[in-house]
């Protein structure tokens, strides 16, 4: 009986198991089917972009339009061949950058200390620090400029025999206000903690840290060689939307009676319209450039260097 049934099995396999032969028949229809089923793209995604497309871009062509074409003259590009040499557009350009650039580095030097401390040692205090970075979103710019004002008078008026007198002064200096930097940083703030509190969030510091410091490694190599490069997004992101707020800010500074680029094109446009709207174009092409820049230096490859010779020595 069990010859039979080997001899049985032998011709089955010899002649081709039925089963067997189905078998990549059945896995070909199905993934025919599944090719079928599967979710195509869909129109109305590309819909959906071509709309978004056009309602950021149709603005910008009218606006290019309306400064090349003169009725009576044709095409021409005078507005764009007289920007340069417009009074105080240079300067008010430059004065915007560096104020971006102290902004961005003070409100860093702020918050990465103080969110890293937070992170690692004292997490209770998180909501703390939260509600008082978001507090500017709460205060409108108008209330913060009129606290500002009113201290820039109370200062000379009660500290003029004092050399704090001298620091008044300094700080409105119109050829680079650092009282603009503070109020710029304070606007900044919430912007800054959401980017980096991401980025903490997406890292393990305390394993970082404690890794870094059982190698020897001091606090400060710590921070600069080990949390920062994993930190390269988080701080590309603060950076990015800190430069936007600055170059596009325009209450604070025309309260306090400075000229930065913002308001430098607002009082352009009362006296020549083609000029200040060639000059809008302008600052949008340059921030986006800024920005651009800035994305590329927080999505580019880092490598954390590890720890020095001597404190491995020393471990």
């Amino acid at each position: 009986m069990a010859a039979m049934t080997e001899t049985a099995e032998t011709a089955q396999t010899a002649t081709g198991d039925p089963v067997t032969e189905a078998a990549p028949e059945e896995a070909t229809a199905r993934a025919g089917k599944a090719a079928r089923h599967r979710p195509r793209p869909r129109v109305w995604r590309g819909a959906v972009l071509a709309l978004a497309g056009t309602y950021f871009l149709l603005p910008l062509l009218a606006s290019f339009v309306f400064t090349v074409h003169v009725p009576g003259q044709g095409l021409t590009f005078q507005a764009y061949t007289e920007l340069l040499g417009a009074d105080g557009f240079s300067q008010s350009l430059l004065l915007s950058l560096g104020l971006a650039a102290a902004t961005i580095v003070l409100s860093l030097l702020l918050a990465v200390p103080a969110l890293v401390a937070v992170r690692i040692g004292s997490p209770r205090l998180r909501p703390v620090v939260e509600v008082v970075c978001m507090l500017p979103l709460v205060v409108p710019p108008i209330a913060l400029v009129t606290g500002i004002t009113t201290v820039l008078r109370w200062g000379p008026e009660h500290l003029s025999r004092t050399p704090l007198y001298q620091t008044f002064i300094a700080v409105q200096d119109e050829r680079f206000p650092v009282v603009l930097v503070l109020a710029y940083t304070v606007l900044a703030l919430p912007f800054v903690h959401r980017s980096l509190d991401a980025g903490l969030r997406a890292v393990d510091v305390p394993t970082l840290v404690e890794a870094a410091r059982s190698c020897g490694a001091s606090w400060p190599y710590v921070v600069w060689r080990v949390l920062l490069p994993n930190l390269r997004t988080s701080l590309a992101g603060a950076a990015f939307l800190t430069l936007a707020l600055v170059l596009g800010e325009f209450t604070i500074a025309s309260l306090l009676g400075f000229r930065p680029f913002a308001v430098w094109i607002v009082s352009v446009s009362g006296a020549q319209a083609r000029m200040s709207v060639a000059v809008s174009i302008l600052s949008l092409l340059i921030t986006w450039l800024l920005l651009l820049f800035l994305s590329r230096a927080g999505t580019a490859p880092s490598t954390t260097a590890a720890a020095p010779a001597t404190s491995r020595k020393e471990s």
